[in-house]
């Protein structure tokens, strides 16, 4: 027990330590100094050799093989099993490699954001091919001769493979393609009217946030180019954007965070700077997001509620009455955003994504090559053009920090979330009265008890079963889409 002890003393140290470096990309995205981007580089890069250190200590490894998990309750035992997983794979990855892309993704995504606002591919391809190149090189270290983008794919979903994932997405294509084909050929409800002031949006977000359960005294909620959630336990920051004609952006950019960071609130404080002390993976995380913002957040129930606030907050809607409002809020449109795409079309950006960086770690696409296979994919896809590369390659910030491997966990988030809403339906009959009154308490509770309080305690698809009772599928998210989508477009 001692050699536990001290194994998870110096545990919470790395932890609270990776909590540290995790501020500075946050900072870096919200709130430094533009010409400090070479500086946050060099302090990232030390950030993350300390890290490494520390997560390859020889210490770990002695105290690792004198434990007997036998001796441990369940999480102790869990905890080993982390430990030791992430010692293995560290030792994989040469020190300079992990130093080298801390220092490279920190300026790449300067370099990203840069190329993004001048809608030039070209300006950032160089960075971008160093970047694979040494995302390679890391992959083929931790596959240690197995399939190099499953060895990354770990690190996001622990136990996916992509022939796995490929399965299940094949899956999904079919109904999800004739949906949206059968949508399309409807008319379109209305769209929401106006100019809506961009701090008047900030000032809802903010309230919406507290609706679905995040606690501000533990977080704050900042603007940045692209969306995210940053910190764990008492300091969990999110982000969102505005756009003056397009409300629904902030508002279910905000929620989707409050998915992600309600996650990490709820998970049982004893857990806090352990390997416990997190959600336990992409995929998971991702159904906590997906589904505060699309089962809940877009269901008729809970948008009758905010129809009402958004009325008090910037007047004149240019809708009818809440129903109108409902459609608005689902309106399946053509368009170019993955963020900003509807339920129907959301997983076919991902598809696409996931796809094209599985053949660039392949190297059977090369980046100078990505702008023209990203357009020519997005065209048989969509069926329209792409029409500037910050409305395609260059839109998600996810390759410029090196998360090859992140993009398909998007997609078995909603696989997950449609198990779970279905399950969540069940225990909780009187679930739209209750949202309708701007009540969620007992969706965001149930999620609570279900999966969130548990963070890295089971495996991942182990969560989704015991929340749900059966081995989670595609068919409930594909029902769900199916019932919704028919309804408000009357296929």
């Amino acid at each position: 027990m001692s050699a536990f002890q001290d194994l998870m003393q110096f545990e919470r140290d790395t932890g609270a330590l990776a909590q540290v470096a995790g501020r500075l990309g946050w900072d870096q995205e919200v709130m430094m100094p533009p010409g400090a981007g070479e500086q946050r580089a060099d302090e990232m890069a030390v950030m993350e050799a300390m890290l490494h250190a520390r997560r390859t200590d020889p210490r770990v490894g002695e105290w690792l093989a004198v434990i007997d998990p036998g001796d441990l309750d369940d999480e102790g035992a869990a905890m080993v099993r982390q430990i030791r997983r992430t010692y293995d794979r560290s030792r994989r990855v040469p020190a300079d490699l992990a130093s080298a892309l801390a220092r490279l993704t920190s300026r790449a995504h300067r370099v990203w954001a840069e190329a993004r606002a001048d809608d030039d591919f070209a300006a950032f391809a160089p960075t971008l091919r160093e970047v694979v190149r040494l995302k390679r090189e890391e992959g083929a270290a931790l596959a240690d001769g197995g399939d190099v983008y499953d060895a990354l794919l770990d690190d996001y979903e622990p136990g996916a493979t992509a022939a796995q994932l490929s399965e299940m997405f094949g899956a999904l294509r079919p109904r999800l393609v004739a949906l949206r084909q059968a949508v399309l050929e409807r008319p379109q409800p209305p769209a929401l009217q106006g100019t809506f002031d961009e701090q008047a949006q900030m000032t809802l977000a903010r309230t919406v946030a507290k609706t679905f359960g995040y606690e501000m005294a533990r977080g704050r909620l900042d603007k940045s180019v692209h969306p995210f959630t940053s910190g764990g336990a008492d300091d969990v920051r999110i982000t969102t954007r505005t756009d003056a004609l397009d409300p629904f952006n902030c508002l279910y950019s905000t929620i989707h965070e409050v998915g992600h960071a309600a996650y990490e609130q709820a998970v049982r404080r004893s857990y806090r700077f352990t390997p416990l002390g997190q959600g336990v993976s992409m995929g998971v995380h991702e159904s906590q997001s997906r589904i505060y913002e699309n089962q809940i957040g877009r269901s008729r129930a809970f948008t009758s509620w905010l129809y009402a606030r958004m009325t008090e907050q910037f007047g004149d809607l240019g809708l009818a009455d809440a129903d109108a409002f409902y459609a608005a809020v689902n309106r399946v449109k053509n368009g170019y955003i993955r963020t900003e795409a509807d339920e129907v079309q959301y997983n076919l950006h991902v598809l696409l994504r996931f796809d094209l960086e599985r053949a660039l770690i392949a190297g059977a696409l090369e980046v100078d090559d990505l702008e023209d296979a990203w357009n020519e994919r997005f065209l048989a896809d969509f069926g329209f053009a792409v029409d500037k590369p910050s409305d395609g390659v260059l839109q998600d910030v996810h390759w410029s920090a090196g998360l090859f491997g992140y993009f398909p966990t998007y997609s078995l988030g909603n696989v997950y979330a449609g198990c779970l809403h279905k399950a969540l339906r069940s225990d909780v009959p009187d679930l739209d009265a209750q949202m309708a009154a701007g009540d969620l308490g007992a969706a965001t509770a149930w999620l609570r008890d279900n999966v969130q309080q548990f963070g890295g305690l089971f495996a991942p698809r182990e969560v989704i079963q015991r929340a749900c009772g059966d081995a989670p599928t595609e068919a409930p998210l594909l029902d769900y889409l199916e019932a919704k989508f028919g309804t408000i477009y009357s296929l």
